[in-house]
């Protein structure tokens, strides 16, 4: 298939795009690089350099790509920052969605494949989390990822674009050629290896107290290329509408660190601090839809797994994509 990969520069986008490629799709990268990265582009893809903000460009992008399936990554994703300026997360991730999906009408797309988050439930009073959960996001990057899925919805009835809402947590771990570098760095596995580098004097413990086995968080972490067989098989799935991707198997922060610890051989400081307002003691996944529906089977789920792909990467990337 021909798939325009938008946002392919970042940090999931890239790992996808390289799996279609290796499994033989015929992959062309539409990104901005306000947060991707010009060297996470597979060098076997095409590379468009452009802004979802662009209708233009993106309309004649898909006018003449001949795209099967769109996979689309390109959003903004720190909660905190969503909660200071939702002006700039509802212009992105909505709006120039919406130039997106009007693009797939235009270029006569079959399918959109879109990265969506579980931050669309909120705080969850059930574990783990089905497809059926309410949804009620608490802040506006949970509602703009939302909103757009409810676009997809509509442009399905209206413009019959299949599409897949895939809904996850923890994306982690790396591919063998990408990995994760953010500027802000706000996730737990590379702060903790920033830690193992001698970037960082300690990991920090936001509440030792919840109510889990060890009283640290518990979340639900999955490999990139356990995402990228995902999006890759939700290409063709059999129905519209939303999957939730996850292990099913929860691991804590103390886990995570104790892990990172076996895996790097360094010791890896931390240090327990104040809770975080909103933070839920136990987030995890089900996934059954997925694995039903899209014949989905995840192949990295052990910490120490998912640790050791991010840790090699970072070894021969000590400074991430910087030159």
């Amino acid at each position: 298939m021909k798939v325009l990969v938008c946002g392919g520069a970042g940090y999931i986008g890239s790992a996808c795009a390289e799996y279609l490629i290796d499994n033989g799709h015929q992959v062309t990268v539409f990104d901005s690089l306000v947060t991707g990265h010009r060297d996470a582009v597979d060098p076997r893809a095409e590379f468009v350099h452009g802004d979802l903000a662009d209708r233009d460009l993106i309309i004649d992008t898909c006018r003449k790509g001949g795209f099967d399936s769109i996979m689309h990554f390109a959003a903004f994703s720190l909660v905190g920052e969503s909660m200071q300026n939702p002006s700039k997360y509802f212009r992105n991730n909505l709006a120039n969605g919406i130039n997106l999906a009007d693009a797939a009408v235009e270029g006569g797309v079959k399918s959109i494949v879109f990265s969506s988050t579980a931050a669309t439930f909120g705080q969850p009073e059930e574990s783990p989390i089905r497809e059926t959960t309410e949804q009620n996001p608490i802040n506006p990057y949970g509602e703009s990822k939302l909103c757009f899925e409810k676009v997809l919805k509509w442009y399905n009835v209206i413009h019959r674009i299949k599409y897949a809402a895939l809904r996850y947590f923890n994306a982690a771990g790396a591919s063998g050629n990408f990995g994760e570098d953010h500027n802000p760095e706000s996730h737990l596995i590379p702060l903790i290896l920033q830690v193992a580098q001698g970037k960082r004097e300690k990991i920090m413990i936001f509440g030792d107290d919840y109510n889990t086995t060890d009283g640290t968080c518990v979340r639900d972490y999955i490999h990139i290329l356990d995402l990228a067989q995902a999006h890759m098989l939700a290409m063709t799935a059999p129905e519209s509408g939303h999957y939730n991707l996850g292990t099913g198997n929860g691991l804590s922060v103390e886990e995570i660190i104790d892990a990172a610890r076996e895996v790097t051989g360094h010791p890896i400081p931390a240090e327990v601090a104040p809770r975080r307002a909103g933070d839920p003691d136990t987030l995890v996944a089900c996934s059954d839809r997925a694995k039903a529906m899209l014949g989905w089977k995840p192949q990295f789920e052990s910490a120490h797994t998912i640790i050791d792909s991010a840790w090699k990467w970072i070894q021969k990337h000590p400074d991430g994509y910087a030159k």
